[in-house]
């Protein structure tokens, strides 16, 4: 395991699972960590318990608060971090919620679960463009799933409020990370974990591994030493083909022509 003190990571959803995880074996290993909660409050609690619990000093973590369900705060999230941290090596967009039983807009009218495990990590990342490319080898490593292989993305009502499933609507968004890391504007990659004893776990319908054995897939696609193709997914450790959609360079435009108009954003 190479040293990464030289390294500044943002991993969204921090606060608890697989993203506290990642953090603490990331700080652990010597990075910057940037640690972003729901609330600013939850962040810190975090920064304080991975401090109480592991050799993590204080210094090495920095904490953001910022509600995904508002896309507001996500912009201001972004400028806050580019401002204290204009460098930037890596951003792992691993905030995630299951999709509620019933149909939720959002106030920025979109379906929750699209917005918060997707459109708000696509604009995050298109604001911290500059931060992650101020410099050769920036990435951002996506917090997939496996469940992207059963979604499709619904062009015409990607809110579903036409015909809602909490399963679909939570696929759809798996489906859309894991398009957007073949966007060709930063390094990126998306990763399934494995099926991890979180709160997301009662969508898999079974038992599942300890938080940090997931996060340990995470960290190694942030270490410099392995090297990544764009676009590329991983089944764990594994380098596997992602769904055929995740791949088409159409879909892919597509799709940020419509993220681009969910977060009122000009490409």
């Amino acid at each position: 395991m190479s040293d990464l003190s030289s390294r500044t990571v943002l991993i969204t959803g921090a606060t608890s699972g697989i993203g506290l995880e990642t953090a603490r074996q990331l700080a652990e290993r010597g990075a910057t960590v940037l640690l972003h909660g729901r609330t600013a409050e939850e962040a810190r609690s975090a920064a304080d318990r991975l401090a109480a619990t592991s050799d993590v000093p204080a210094t090495r973590t920095y904490t953001y608060g910022a509600d995904f369900s508002r896309l507001d705060e996500v912009d201001t999230l972004a400028a806050l971090v580019v401002a204290e941290h204009p460098h930037l090596d890596v951003l792992v967009n691993n905030a995630g919620m299951a999709a509620p039983e019933r149909h939720t807009v959002t106030a920025d009218g979109n379906e929750i679960a699209f917005q918060v495990n997707f459109l708000a990590h696509y604009l995050l990342t298109c604001l911290l463009e500059p931060a992650l490319t101020s410099t050769p080898g920036g990435r951002v490593v996506n917090v997939s799933s496996s469940l992207h292989r059963t979604a499709s993305i619904q062009w015409a009502d990607p809110h579903r409020a036409r015909r809602y499933s909490r399963l679909a609507a939570y696929a759809q968004s798996q489906l859309a990370l894991t398009v957007f890391a073949a966007d060709p504007r930063v390094a990126a990659v998306s990763v399934h974990p494995g099926v991890c004893d979180t709160a997301l776990l009662p969508l898999y319908g079974h038992e599942g591994v300890f938080p940090a054995e997931g996060a340990a897939h995470v960290v190694r696609l942030c270490d410099p030493a392995v090297e990544i193709v764009n676009g590329a997914y991983y089944d764990r450790a594994e380098r596997v083909d992602p769904a055929p959609a995740a791949t088409e360079h159409r879909t892919v435009r597509r799709l940020n022509r419509l993220a681009d108009l969910l977060v009122d954003r000009t490409a």
